[in-house]
């Protein structure tokens, strides 16, 4: 009986069932890199406002302290964002007759509220509260990046699971404690915002390396052994309960 397949068949064969095999693997890897990417999680993207706020100018240069904008953000689960009065208290005097503040103007003539574009936010059955988080001392850009940089906020990180995971299952590594003698004995939350003023009143110079990496928006928890030592004895001190922290309840319920 004369050849059917030809012996290149048994390649062609071989070929095949590699490809079963690594097109599924190849594929579920470039759908995890896309979740993953910029595309996806609009990390470092800036979203259109109303009026180009910048956290940069307003923040740092003006020196204005965060809870002027976000007053909720020590006692609520949403930080708050600036009614129209917060930003008329200002240019009602300064930048009066702006083209990029008619906005405003508008809002506050017509009674309507304006109507900012959330950058930041986690998916409906997600449990996330601020005042929690800002009152064990965890700063602004441990979790929005360099907020404290941007012209036009953007979204500092992906907040996806595994992200958020890093920190609840070793607490130890992200919480912080100005180590200035003047710094001892104000609670966790005020030194939060006393961050923000150190580096508008002194520059980058005038903070250590950890608080350079927060306020370059790098950091990603520390590896120093004095650092982990001091933030066990935070969470002993703040009395944070880490065995619960990844239990699907803390932030699904």
């Amino acid at each position: 009986m004369a050849q059917i397949f030809r012996p290149s068949a048994n390649s062609i064969a071989h070929a095949s069932l590699l490809g079963v095999a690594i097109v599924p693997l190849v594929l579920g890897l470039a759908i995890a890199a896309l979740s993953r990417s910029p595309w996806n999680t609009k990390v470092d993207v800036p979203l259109n406002q109303p009026v180009p706020f910048s956290h940069q100018h307003h923040a740092v240069e003006l020196g204005l302290d965060c809870r002027y904008c976000h007053k909720d953000v020590e006692k609520s689960s949403f930080a708050g964002l600036p009614a129209t009065e917060t930003c008329m208290s200002c240019h009602s005097q300064i930048w009066t007759n702006s083209p990029l503040l008619e906005p405003i103007r508008q809002s506050m003539e017509t009674n309507t509220p304006i109507k900012w574009t959330k950058v930041n936010k986690v998916p409906q059955f997600v449990f996330f509260n601020h005042s929690i988080h800002v009152n064990r001392g965890l700063n602004c850009n441990t979790c929005h990046g360099a907020i404290n940089n941007m012209h036009i906020t953007a979204k500092g990180n992906s907040f996806q699971m595994a992200w958020c995971l890093q920190c609840h299952r070793a607490p130890e590594r992200y919480l912080y404690k100005d180590k200035a003698p003047e710094a001892q004995g104000r609670a966790p939350r005020q030194q939060v915002f006393d961050l923000y003023k150190k580096l508008q009143e002194g520059g980058m110079k005038s903070l250590d390396e950890r608080e350079k990496q927060l306020m370059s928006g790098h950091f990603d928890g520390t590896n120093d052994p004095a650092d982990i030592l001091a933030g066990k004895k935070l969470i002993n001190e703040y009395g944070v309960k880490t065995q619960q922290l990844a239990d699907c309840w803390t932030c699904h319920r």
